[in-house]
């Protein structure tokens, strides 16, 4: 579905890597990619809006080399990639899906890493699902505060898409109105949790990243000037922070 060098509303790079792992969780069909000994510590690594797991190459290959392997997996999000389409796009039902996900892979919790969309839905994993997030990673991922003006409706591109266009339209939904209860339940955030800003020239505004680690009580906040797109513009410094971070004893 994602052809080579598609780029998402996001600005992430699609690609056209096989995914040769699927699981029913949640009700639908999730494909995923997996790196690494199967015994190793899990790491979750959930992609931005547009994009799939394959975005995520790079680090999982890094994260899952010697001499410290790990065991990465990299789902493609509800209405992503080569995972269902269903047509429901709630970052609550993309939870509960990732929540299945690592039901179904088997093990007891995961470093868990997000970027934008999927940091708003590591985040939500975190609060309702504590048990399942050992450290929580967030990229480039602002505060669940209302946009004002709000985001106008996006007009769909011309074309086959690599993502179903009503996500996008959900998304922007839940972007303009977050619901209450996000922010409400950040204190629930105790496991460990670091928050990666792109910088001044990311889309995001970076108070809003500063915020959201605020909330958290366990957060730490580190700056990669790079824009919005931190692991993929600046995938050295990226990871330099990153596994430091989930070295920590």
């Amino acid at each position: 579905m994602s052809g080579p060098g598609a780029r998402g509303p996001d600005g992430a790079h699609g690609t056209d890597v096989t995914a040769p792992h699927t699981v029913e969780a949640n009700g639908i069909t999730l494909a995923y990619r997996a790196w690494g000994p199967a015994d190793a510590p899990p790491v979750l690594l959930l992609h931005c809006r547009g994009a799939d797991g394959a975005d995520w190459t790079r680090v999982a290959e890094r994260l899952a080399a010697p001499p410290r392997p790990r065991r990465v997996y990299a789902p493609d999000l509800r209405g992503h990639g080569r995972s269902d389409w269903p047509g429901e796009y709630a970052a609550e039902t993309m939870c509960e899906d990732v929540h299945a996900l690592l039901a179904a892979l088997g093990p007891d919790g995961a470093d868990v890493v997000g970027h934008s969309l999927g940091g708003l839905v590591a985040y939500l994993l975190a609060q309702r699902h504590p048990e399942a997030v050992r450290r929580l990673v967030l990229e480039d991922v602002c505060a669940p505060v209302p946009l004002d003006p709000p985001r106008p409706r996006a007009e769909r591109p011309e074309g086959e898409l690599p993502f179903d266009w009503a996500m996008v339209l959900t998304a922007d939904e839940q972007r303009n109105a977050p619901d209450p209860v996000w922010w409400d339940h950040m204190g629930r955030i105790t496991m460990p949790t670091l928050v990666i800003a792109g910088g001044p020239t990311s889309l995001v505004p970076q108070d809003q990243v500063a915020r959201l680690a605020e909330l958290i009580p366990d957060a730490r906040l580190v700056t990669v000037d790079a824009g919005h797109l931190v692991h993929e513009t600046r995938p050295e410094e990226f990871l330099a922070v990153l596994e430091e971070f989930l070295d920590r004893r």
